[in-house]
């Protein structure tokens, strides 16, 4: 991919149907339906705190869209946004929407009660009592609660099945939620403690970085942990220390991925989100750490001088069944100073004509050899911190009969970044470095193709000058907002040779401009 056109994407932004099989077709029958029982709960013994903010724009949406109810939305994560909406429309609004589920989706349905899904709407429909149930009629509550325990209980008899990393602790954490919610839960919640203490173990690394190494899933996650702890602390139940050290791991590392505008960095699936729910996430987790500068489990790292803050990949691949949101990004970087971000990854999409696009390498900040992208096993890297600068110095074997080694160096007060990139093999083959500027960047090219000068959208300026390498600049597209616009990529082209192959390139502010 050398350059990535505008173009809607074609194919429906809708999860995979899963393969139903013998057991789904059990699921579905009259007789798994007498299984999960009658019980009538006529309220909730808890409402948790759901203090996470939603998108008042994306309610009103929902609202003028009438009662449609798509496979997107059996999570019921759109409560959110109607409450931010607010009002007695959108809290009629939630209601329908709620009642064309119950009619719709009353058998276990593979899609609608998957059960990643199921514990999420599980989470959703106690967290979000009060805003859209506690005012609705008698039927409409029992109808709500004799649902919320069939599905307790089917999703209690179905956990941990095949469900891996974040989705199984949704799951678990809309199990827990039920458990504490509802009546004869005392053996779900100790199914549920057992299965969150085993998963914590083993998904959350020691630096506090999400296995995922996603930046949005470990804010997902993260959420989570905090809803589930508050639950319990409501309930008076005990907290497994295992539940408060992952919270005070795993906020320092979210603070880690955040950029000068309070957004996330673009590694992995991750689109920059909101800024208040991350300073949300971050009080509710009352973890004071400050964000770490190095996460070499997750395989990251943060060179931070000044304004000036630079996130870079340096880990290889999640392992196999926990890579759903992995992306070719080995030694990506972004770059943001200030609130201003100039370099960047293009972002992600959950499906679609642009999801396999963005995953390539070529959508990321780092080199691509031969048009294809990088897949590394293991990834080599270690930084120094001396008075005044920072060095890193990475490498990876993710091309075949190659080796890619990227050193960064960033000083002068954030205002210098040096980097050279050595490329050894003993073939030929054509490369291409790529600088993805953000949107609010505008980029001129030298008339000797030796440099560009920047704009930052602050109207600051900066200076790229290249050796070893012809820059050009192509044009781009960047979905950190989740809606593509258009940008630029400066490129820095060339060919291997036999041995060794260097690159060298200086990013300073020009102050002259």
């Amino acid at each position: 991919m050398v350059a990535m056109e505008m173009q809607a994407p074609t194919t429906e932004d809708t999860p995979p149907v899963r393969r139903r099989g013998l057991r789904g077709w059990f699921y579905a029958s009259s007789l798994y339906q007498l299984f999960l029982g009658s019980a009538r709960p006529t309220q909730l013994l808890l409402v948790p705190p759901n203090p996470w903010p939603g998108d008042a724009v994306r309610g009103r949406t929902l609202i003028a869209a009438g009662d449609n109810f798509d496979a997107a939305m059996h999570r019921f994560d759109w409560l959110r946004d109607l409450r931010a909406a607010g009002g007695d429309a959108a809290r009629r609004h939630a209601r329908i929407l709620t009642q064309a589920w119950l009619d719709r989706y009353s058998r276990c349905e593979h899609v609608a009660w998957a059960p990643d899904a199921t514990g999420a709407r599980l989470a959703n429909w106690i967290g979000f009592h009060d805003f859209f149930c506690a005012s609705a009629d008698d039927a409409f509550r029992l109808r709500l609660f004799q649902s919320a325990a069939r599905q307790a209980k089917h999703l209690a008899r179905t956990l941990p099945g095949d469900l891996t990393g974040a989705p199984l602790l949704t799951a678990i954490k809309g199990l827990w939620l039920a458990a504490l919610a509802l009546p004869d839960g005392a053996k779900r919640a100790e199914l549920a403690q057992r299965l969150l203490l085993k998963e914590l173990s083993k998904q959350i690394l020691a630096d506090g970085v999400h296995v995922e190494r996603s930046p949005r899933t470990h804010l997902g996650v993260l959420s989570d942990l905090i809803d589930l702890r508050a639950a319990l602390k409501l309930a008076k139940s005990d907290i497994p220390d295992a539940l408060n050290h992952a919270i005070d791991r795993m906020a320092p590392a979210l603070r880690f991925f955040r950029h000068g505008d309070g957004a996330l960095a673009l590694f992995h699936g991750t689109l920059e989100g909101e800024p208040v729910l991350l300073d949300t996430v971050l009080t509710q987790a009352d973890a004071k750490g400050r964000p770490l500068k190095s996460a070499p489990q997750g395989g990251f790292e943060r060179l931070s001088m000044g304004r000036t803050v630079v996130i870079a990949d340096v880990g290889a691949a999640p392992p196999k069944g926990l890579d759903a949101h992995a992306h070719a990004s080995a030694l990506s970087f972004e770059m943001s100073v200030g609130r201003e971000r100039l370099i960047v990854n293009c972002g992600s999409a959950a499906s679609g004509a642009w999801a396999d696009a963005l995953r390539a390498t070529a959508a990321h900040s780092t080199v691509t050899v031969g048009d294809t992208s990088s897949h590394p096993f293991k990834v080599d890297a270690a930084r120094e911190d001396g008075d005044g600068w920072i060095l890193l110095d990475a490498a990876h074997e993710g091309y075949p009969g190659l080796q890619h080694r990227r050193r960064l160096f960033l000083g002068a007060n954030g205002e210098d970044l040096r980097g050279e990139d050595i490329l050894t093999t003993r073939v030929s083959a054509p490369f291409v470095i790529r600088f993805h500027l953000h949107p609010s960047v505008q980029a001129s090219l030298t008339q000797s193709g030796k440099a560009a000068l920047l704009r930052a959208g602050d109207g600051t300026f900066w200076r790229l000058r290249v050796d070893g390498a012809q820059l050009g600049h192509e044009s781009s597209v960047y979905l950190g907002s989740g809606v593509p616009r258009r940008t630029v990529v400066l490129t820095l082209t060339g060919a291997t040779d036999e041995g060794e192959t260097i690159v060298k390139w200086a990013l300073k502010r020009d102050k002259k401009t």
